[in-house]
């Protein structure tokens, strides 16, 4: 898509990204609970590479500037983080306390808000949604705590002339929509195709400064976030249903009315 947009200065760009356990192995609930245990190595969500990618874009389209990444993990992982450092970025924040173990999408939204205040920035970056919560709240609650105008389901993004302008995707096509900046946008999945890391952006991830905090160092209170601090229950788990061996219907001559039939079941027609 082309641009009559004049070019601009820096670009500081926060992405949030979600460090989850590796969705190829079996997941594990917590059976007091019922969230998922998060503990060994994690890996950076799928849905966060394209922000990631987006924001590498958008700083290398106005030639100056750094992508800086924010994250809450427990254990102080770094596992996601050094993946997107590699990409790319320049640096990450990561909030990692013990109080933080069962803290729901409001609660996530207050620590990363926090996070992202201690940076400076024209523009954060998210996923839609998590693919270990699906919940896809915590951004837009991010942008309400700080005050930020906020467009979701990004497919296409520019920035130039102190606005960011989003083709946002709808079933029917996309909406252009325009915010002043800052501001926070939410991207789809394939919005960009995310670089692989080289092997000297690897190399050079392990020096990359990675400010681990605690609740405290964010002025935030411990009633605030963690299970006391969670507004939303989960009161039951239960495992997805299988699905049902369909109907198969054996042509005689009449297999157009026994799809009918079915069909008028259904009540699709």
């Amino acid at each position: 898509m082309g641009s009559t947009w004049e070019t601009i200065g820096a670009m500081n760009v926060a992405v949030c990204v979600k460090q989850i356990p590796d969705p190829a192995a079996p997941g594990k609930l917590d059976p007091n609970t019922k969230t998922l245990v998060r503990e060994g190595k994690l890996i950076i969500d799928d849905s966060d590479m394209y922000g990631v990618e987006m924001a590498l874009q958008l700083v290398g389209t106005a030639g100056e500037g750094e992508v800086t990444l924010v994250s809450m993990a427990p254990n102080s992982e770094t596992g996601g983080l050094r993946t997107a450092l590699a990409m790319g970025a320049a640096k990450a924040i990561l909030v990692s306390d013990d109080s933080l173990k069962g803290t729901d999408a409001l609660g996530t939204a207050k620590v990363l808000a926090a996070a992202i205040k201690r940076t400076e920035f024209d523009l954060v970056i998210a996923a839609t949604e998590s693919t270990d919560g699906y919940t896809g709240t915590t951004p837009v609650q991010i942008a309400e705590i700080l005050g930020l105008p906020s467009i979701t389901f990004a497919k296409h993004i520019e920035v130039a002339d102190g606005k960011v302008k989003v083709n946002r995707q709808t079933e029917a096509g996309f909406d252009e929509c325009e915010a002043p900046l800052p501001a926070l946008v939410t991207v789809t999945a394939g919005v960009v195709e995310p670089r692989y890391p080289s092997f000297k952006g690897i190399m050079a991830a392990k020096g990359k400064p990675v400010e681990e905090l605690k609740v405290a160092d964010l002025g935030l209170d411990a009633g605030q976030v963690g299970q006391a601090g969670a507004r939303q229950e989960i009161i039951d788990i239960a495992a997805a249903e299988e699905r049902k061996a369909g109907e198969i219907v054996v042509d005689e001559g009449d297999a157009h009315e026994k799809i009918v039939s079915f069909l008028e079941q259904l009540k699709v027609i």
